[in-house]
C-alpha cells in the first residue's frame, strides 16, 4: 500500500515539474519569438551606449635598418560621438548643423535618425579627435554625448598600402577582422576579441557597476614585425607614382627584396589609396598585383632561359649560332624584336640585343625536356609561400606542349604568365648562387603574453649551380656596361646585373596578342657578385613609349643610387 502510494506522489511530482517546464517553454517562445519585436523596441528605448573595453587589436611594425621599429597599423584613441534625442533643448535641425563638422551622414540624414520616437541614444560619428571632442564638449550642446573609443590606424596612410592591408566588418557586422595584406594574413594573431558591455538607464543608477561586469578575451594574440623598411617604402612609392604618372599607365610596381633571405624590404603597386579613407577606392586597389596577378613578362625571362643553358651545359658564353632574324616553327614564325639578322653571334649579343632567336636556339640545344624541368625548377607556376593572402598560381601549360613553337616563346617570356613574385624569386636565383628563397615580409611575432617568435622560412631547392648563377651576372653586367642605353647609366662603382623586357599583351577576347598594347618590366641586382637587392619593377600599357628601357631604366637606377647610399653599400669595383 505504501508502495502504491509512492509511486502516485512520484507520478504526481513528474507531471507538475513536466507542466512547469512546458508553461517556461511556452513563454520563452512567446517573448523570444511572438513578442521578439517589441522587448527589442523597449531595450532600445532603454539603451544608452554599449561601452567596450575599446577596440583592441596587435600592431604591424616597419623596421628601420637600425632595428628601430615604426608603426604601420596601431590603435588610435578618440571619442564615439553621439545623441540622446530627449535631452536635446533646441530644434532638431539646428542641433544638427551645430555638428555638421563632425557627423558622418548629412544633415537631414541626422534629423531624421533623432526624430524617431522612443530613442534615447543614436550614434552620429565614431572617430572624433580629442580636440574635437573639446571643441564639442565646450559648446555645452544639450543632447551631445562623447564616449571614449578606439579604432584602427594607419600612420604611413598610404605607404605600402597594398601589402599592409586593412580591417573592415564581418559580414554579420558583428567584429572587424583583417581583410587584406597583412591584416587579413595573420588575422589569427593580430585579431582580439572585444570586451562589451551594455550600460542602460537601470545600471547607471548604481554608479560604474557596469564597469565591473564584462566579458574578457584571453585568447593569444600580438604584433607583427615586418621586414618592411619604412624610408625604402616611401621612397619606392615616390619612384612608382612618378612613372605611373610620367607615362600614364594603368599600373605601376615593383619589389625589393634581399636575394638571399627573401626579405622583402619594400613592395607596393600604384594607383594606390589611403588605408585610413577608403572612400573612393576600387576593389581593384586594395588587391595586391605583385601576388594575385598573372603577367607575360617578355624579355627580363629571357636571363632566365640564358642561366638554364649555361648550367645544362648546352651552351657556354663562348657558343654562337647564326641569327637570320626569323625561324619557323610549328608554321609560325618568331622573330627578333626588330625583324633583323645578326649573322653569326655570340650568347652575350642574345641579352645584349635580346634577340628572340637567341633564346630559341638555346632551347633547341637544350631539347624542350630539360628546359622544361629547368623552368618548373624555377618554380614560375607555383605558389612562392609568402605571407600575404590569394597567392596565384602560374600558367605554365605551354610547357608541357607537344610542339616547338610554345617552348620557343617561353624562352622568352611570352604564352606562360606568372606572378611577379614568383619572377622576383625565380631571377634571384641567378643573383644568390642558384638558391629558390621564400619571400617573405613578417621576420617576428611578439605575443601579449611576452614569448617572442622569430619565423623561420625554409632553405629552398639548389636550382641552379653556384658557376652558372656567376657566369650569368657576368653576362648581366655586360647588359648595363655595354648595352643599355649605352653604358650611359652603369655605375663606375658598383656592378650592376639588369635586363628588360617588353612583352604583348594578351588579349582576352580575340584571342592572340594586342598590336598596341605592351607590358615592361624590369630587373636588376647589385652588387652583381655580391648582391644586397633585387629589384623587379614592371608597368602596365605605358602611353607614348615603345621599350622598358625606356621608361624603367631611370626609376630602376634610382632606387639602385637610393639603396646603394642608403645602406652605405661598398663598392666593388
Amino acid at each position: 500500500m505504501k508502495r502504491r502510494q509512492l509511486i502516485i506522489r512520484i507520478r504526481l511530482l513528474s507531471g507538475i515539474v513536466c507542466l512547469f517546464a512546458l508553461l517556461l517553454i511556452g513563454r520563452l517562445y512567446q517573448v523570444q519569438v511572438i513578442e521578439a519585436k517589441l522587448y527589442q523596441e523597449r531595450a532600445e528605448s532603454q539603451y544608452v551606449h554599449t561601452k567596450t573595453d575599446l577596440y583592441s587589436r596587435g600592431s604591424i611594425f616597419f623596421s628601420t635598418r637600425e632595428g628601430e621599429l615604426l608603426s604601420a597599423a596601431a590603435i588610435q584613441s578618440g571619442f564615439l560621438l553621439a545623441a540622446n534625442p530627449e535631452h536635446i533643448t533646441i530644434p532638431k535641425e539646428e542641433f544638427c548643423n551645430s555638428l555638421r563638422d563632425y557627423i558622418e551622414s548629412p544633415v537631414e540624414r541626422c534629423v531624421e535618425r533623432i526624430s524617431t520616437p522612443g530613442r534615447t541614444y543614436v550614434e552620429l560619428a565614431m572617430r572624433i579627435s580629442d580636440e574635437d571632442a573639446d571643441v564639442i564638449a565646450k559648446s555645452g550642446i544639450d543632447g551631445a554625448l562623447l564616449y571614449k573609443n578606439q579604432w584602427r590606424y594607419y600612420p604611413g596612410g598610404s605607404l605600402s598600402a597594398r601589402s599592409i592591408g586593412f580591417v573592415g566588418y564581418t559580414d554579420d557586422e558583428t567584429e572587424l577582422r583583417g581583410k587584406y595584406g597583412l591584416e587579413r594574413q595573420y588575422d589569427d594573431v593580430l585579431f582580439e576579441g572585444r570586451q562589451t558591455l551594455s550600460v542602460n538607464f537601470f545600471a547607471e543608477l548604481f554608479s560604474n557597476l557596469g564597469e565591473l561586469v564584462y566579458d574578457k578575451d584571453d585568447s593569444s594574440n600580438g604584433d607583427l614585425i615586418t621586414t618592411l623598411e619604412p624610408s625604402v617604402s616611401r621612397m619606392l612609392d615616390s619612384v612608382l607614382q612618378e612613372t605611373n604618372d610620367e607615362y600614364q599607365s594603368k599600373l605601376t610596381a615593383a619589389i625589393i627584396m634581399d636575394p638571399h633571405t627573401g626579405e622583402i624590404l619594400a613592395m607596393n603597386a600604384v594607383p594606390g589609396f589611403d588605408l585610413n579613407d577608403r572612400s573612393g577606392a576600387t576593389i581593384e586597389q586594395f588587391q595586391n598585383p605583385l601576388v594575385e596577378n598573372l603577367y607575360e613578362f617578355g624579355s627580363t625571362i629571357k636571363a632566365l632561359t640564358m642561366a638554364a643553358g649555361l648550367d645544362s651545359g648546352a651552351i657556354t658564353t663562348e657558343s654562337t649560332y647564326y641569327d637570320a632574324g626569323s625561324i619557323e616553327l610549328n608554321g609560325f614564325t618568331i622573330k627578333n624584336y626588330d625583324g633583323r639578322g645578326r649573322g653569326q653571334v655570340k650568347m652575350q649579343e642574345i641579352l645584349n640585343q635580346s634577340l628572340n632567336t637567341g633564346v630559341s636556339h638555346i632551347v633547341q640545344k637544350m631539347g624542350k625536356e630539360k628546359f622544361r624541368d629547368y623552368f618548373l625548377n624555377y618554380k614560375l607556376g607555383s605558389e612562392t609561400g609568402i605571407d600575404l593572402p590569394n597567392e596565384a598560381f602560374g600558367l605554365v601549360d605551354n610547357l608541357y606542349a607537344a610542339g616547338d613553337v610554345q617552348y620557343a616563346t617561353a624562352s622568352f617570356g611570352q604564352g606562360i604568365a606568372m606572378t611577379p613574385i614568383a619572377t622576383t624569386r625565380a631571377l634571384a636565383t641567378l643573383a644568390n648562387g642558384g638558391k629558390l628563397v621564400t619571400p617573405h615580409l613578417v621576420k617576428t611575432i611578439k605575443y601579449k603574453s611576452g614569448k617572442t617568435k622569430e619565423i623561420r622560412y625554409p632553405e629552398g631547392n639548389q636550382v641552379l649551380s653556384k658557376e652558372a648563377s656567376e657566369e650569368i651576372s657576368r653576362m648581366l653586367v655586360n647588359v648595363v656596361d655595354d648595352a643599355l642605353q649605352g653604358g650611359k647609366v652603369a655605375l663606375p662603382n658598383h656592378t650592376i646585373g639588369a635586363k628588360t623586357g617588353t612583352a604583348q599583351i594578351p588579349d582576352p577576347v580575340n584571342g592572340g596578342y594586342y598590336e598596341d598594347k605592351f607590358l615592361h618590366s624590369f630587373f636588376g641586382y647589385f652588387p652583381a657578385f655580391d648582391p644586397k637587392f633585387i629589384v623587379f619593377m614592371y608597368t602596365v600599357e605605358p602611353q607614348g613609349v615603345s621599350y622598358a628601357s625606356e621608361t624603367l631604366t631611370k626609376p630602376f637606377m634610382d632606387i639602385t643610387r637610393f639603396l646603394i647610399n642608403y645602406y652605405s653599400v661598398p663598392p666593388d669595383r
